[in-house]
């Protein structure tokens, strides 16, 4: 590997501009004579490489004078790349040292790449399902502009219901599952994995839950038997993800009130669909969703691959989501 700065050879690369920003670097990369790939990773600042043959020579060439908003620009690229890349990377030990955290919040994700999981307490895989997708998200007054990660478990986390009767009258809002559920699988599983140094990397953020269902509205199923009618402002930390987070389209949540800010399919999802019911190691399971279906039922993933509903009052796998930053 040879490396030249502005045509000059040299012995070692330009410091990362992150970490000085004296200078930006263009930076060009040449394998001459080989099938050998290569591409620079400027939020990485570092070499891809595949298809390396035996006896490979590259050429790194950094040219100085980039401007900040070229460079700039570089960085969206490389995260736009990191969304669309299901890598499955075990990233436990940037997740123990505290460096996952600095790659959020910095907005590069420099070793962070959808699909990538970390082994944490209580024996729970959490899988990295999406990049900066809530960005800008909430009311203007409370909008979402910290960088972030969106996790999910790989499998639920435990069975319960979504209200004691069959019945969905107070909407996702005034759900058993809601109120109660949630923050005791946020105590037991969550605030001691993402603390570090006193610190909580789970962020808050403000989004549009369900809080009234008319048992005679007409929904998006064809059915006159109930359906969301009223929606209001929450400031979460953990929810159940919407039929559009995962199916990227909605089957039986009862109207738009049902969608809110959940309105983009979750990268993982696109990428690995068959992770929507199964977890890494293929076993399959069925959880709750947080729409309405109509006034006794809400949406459910089940474990036969189908979008579906289910009586409030069954007991199936619940498998949250929330961000990191």
């Amino acid at each position: 590997m040879a490396v030249t700065i502005d045509g000059v050879k040299q012995d070692t690369m330009p410091i990362n501009p992150k970490i000085s920003d004296d200078n930006y670097y263009k930076v060009e990369v040449e394998c001459p004579n080989s099938d050998t790939m290569a591409e620079w990773d400027y939020n990485a600042w570092k070499l891809k490489l595949s298809y390396v043959e035996s006896n490979s020579k590259c050429t790194l060439k950094f040219t100085s004078g980039m401007t900040k908003s070229d460079y700039d620009e570089y960085i969206k690229s490389g995260v736009a790349l990191r969304r669309n890349t299901y890598r499955g990377k075990d990233i436990t030990e940037l997740w123990k040292s505290g460096d996952l955290y600095t790659q959020i919040e910095d907005g590069t994700f420099d070793d962070i790449y959808v699909g990538d999981y970390i082994k944490g307490s209580n024996g729970v895989t959490w899988l990295i399902a999406d990049l900066d997708n809530y960005l800008g998200t909430g009311v203007s007054s409370n909008s979402l502009q910290q960088h972030h990660a969106t996790v999910i478990p790989a499998y639920s986390l435990g069975s319960n219901r979504m209200n004691e009767t069959d019945t969905t009258a107070k909407g996702y809002n005034g759900s058993e599952m809601y109120q109660t559920t949630l923050k005791t699988i946020y105590d037991k599983f969550i605030a001691t994995d993402f603390k570090k140094n006193g610190e909580n990397h789970v962020i808050t953020y403000n989004t549009l839950v369900t809080t009234a269902v008319e048992d005679t509205r007409s929904n998006q199923w064809g059915s006159s038997d109930g359906a969301s009618s009223a929606w209001t402002w929450e400031d979460r930390q953990l929810d159940l993800m919407s039929e559009v987070n995962v199916y990227g389209t909605t089957i039986v949540s009862s109207s738009f009130f049902d969608v809110g800010i959940d309105n983009r399919q979750y990268a993982i999802f696109q990428l690995r669909p068959e992770l929507i019911n199964q977890d890494l190691d293929g076993n399959v399971y069925t959880y709750w969703l947080k729409a309405v279906a109509n006034s006794m039922y809400f949406a459910i993933v089940d474990s036969v691959g189908a979008a579906g509903p289910r009586k409030a009052s069954a007991a199936i796998g619940v498998r949250p989501r929330f961000l990191i930053g």
